[in-house]
C-alpha cells in the first residue's frame, strides 16, 4: 500500500431494505465524506433532518446482543451496521457519511455483496490525504469459556482466521483464513449470508429479534437440512459469514488494521470485547501512514473440517 491515499465515494448512492430485527422498512443512503472523516452514521428524518450523529468507533457500541449497536448516550442511533461496515472496510473506503432513516441498517439478502454493489455503483475516488492505519505490535486475547479472540501482529496487512463449532449435523467445526483484500473480500467473503436455526425462531420472536428475517435473508437450517431453495452460497458459508462479521465489527478501530485476527467460537460481544481491549492499551497499537508492502505471494487457506454445510447460527448476526 506504498503511497495509497485515503478514499471517499465518487457519487451517493442509495438503498432500501427491511431490518432485519426490527422488520421496519428503512432506507440507507451513503455520500460522500472529507479527508480523515472516517465513517459517520447520520439519523435522518422524513424530510432529511439530521437528528443524530455517531461516528462509527468502538465507543459507540452501545449493544453486541445478535447485532452491533451504534449510539450514544441518548441511546442507540442504529442496529445490524457490521454487514455494511465489512463491506466500506473491505473494499478499502476510508470516508463516508451514512445517512439512515430508520433504526436498522437493512439486511438486503443477509450478506455484504449488496453494500458492495451499491459502492461499485458510487465509485470511488482517492482523497489527497495518505491512508492511516492502526498496526498491531503487541498480542491482545481475551477468552470466554472455550471461545477466544486475539489479534497479533502481522506485517503483510489485514488477516482473519475464523473458526467455529456447532453441535449440527450440517455444520460440525469450520474454519477459514483468508489475507483482507478487495478482492478477497468481494470473492470469498462479501456473499456469505447470515444464518440461524430453524429451532431459534420463536425464542427470536418473543425476544423482539428476528422480526423481519425471512429465507430471502437469512440462511436457515432445520435438523437434517437448509430451508433456502437456493441452498448454499459457498461450501461453507458458515464460517465465511462469522469472518464477515469479525470484519464488520473490527471496522469500529476507526482506521484499517494491520494485523492478524483469530476468532474461535467467538462473535459481536467477543470481536467487540478484543477490539475494545486493544484500544485501551496503547503500547499494543500504533498509527502509521501508508506503509510500504513487503512483497509476498497472495494466499489464503480456507479449511473446512467436519461436514461443511448451513444452519442458523444462535446469533442472527
Amino acid at each position: 500500500m506504498k503511497g495509497a491515499k485515503q478514499t471517499t465515494l465518487r457519487d451517493e448512492v442509495a438503498v432500501t431494505g427491511v431490518g432485519v430485527h426490527s422488520g421496519r422498512t428503512v432506507t440507507l443512503s451513503l455520500l460522500p465524506a472529507d479527508d480523515d472523516a472516517g465513517i459517520v452514521f447520520q439519523r435522518v428524518t422524513a424530510d432529511g433532518s439530521i437528528e443524530r450523529e455517531v461516528r462509527a468507533d468502538v465507543r459507540a457500541v452501545t449493544a453486541t446482543e445478535f447485532a452491533t449497536v451504534l449510539g450514544d448516550a441518548n441511546g442507540p442511533l442504529c442496529s445490524t451496521a457490521e454487514h455494511l461496515l465489512a463491506a466500506l472496510r473491505g473494499l478499502h473506503v476510508d470516508n463516508v457519511v451514512v445517512e439512515i432513516d430508520g433504526p436498522e441498517v437493512p439486511i438486503m439478502d443477509g450478506s455484504a455483496m449488496p453494500f458492495v454493489e451499491a459502492l461499485d455503483q458510487a465509485g470511488l475516488t482517492d482523497r489527497a490525504s495518505p491512508r492511516r492505519f492502526i498496526e498491531v505490535i503487541k498480542p491482545i486475547r481475551v477468552a470466554n469459556g472455550n471461545a477466544f479472540g486475539e489479534l497479533r501482529p502481522y506485517e503483510h496487512g489485514f488477516r482473519v482466521e475464523a473458526e467455529i463449532e456447532f453441535d449440527h449435523p450440517l455444520i460440525g467445526k469450520q474454519a477459514l483464513a483468508v489475507d483482507v483484500t478487495p478482492d478477497t473480500f468481494r470473492n470469498e467473503i462479501a456473499r456469505a449470508r447470515t444464518f440461524g436455526f430453524m429451532k431459534d425462531v420463536s425464542k427470536l420472536w418473543s425476544a423482539g429479534y428476528a422480526l423481519g428475517a425471512s429465507l430471502e435473508n437469512t440462511l436457515v437450517v432445520s435438523d437434517d437440512r437448509v430451508l433456502n431453495p437456493e441452498g448454499l452460497r459457498y461450501s461453507d458459508e458458515f464460517v465465511r459469514h462469522k469472518a464477515l462479521d469479525a470484519i464488520g465489527d473490527l471496522a469500529l478501530a476507526g482506521l484499517p488494521l494491520i494485523g492478524a485476527y483469530k476468532t474461535v467460537r467467538g462473535g459481536h460481544k467477543l470481536n467487540n470485547a478484543v477490539l475494545t481491549a486493544l484500544m485501551a492499551n496503547t503500547a499494543a497499537w500504533r498509527v502509521v501512514e501508508a506503509p510500504v508492502e513487503r512483497p509476498r505471494a497472495r494466499g489464503h487457506a480456507d479449511l473446512a473440517v467436519g461436514v461443511p454445510a448451513a444452519a442458523f447460527g444462535p446469533d442472527v448476526s
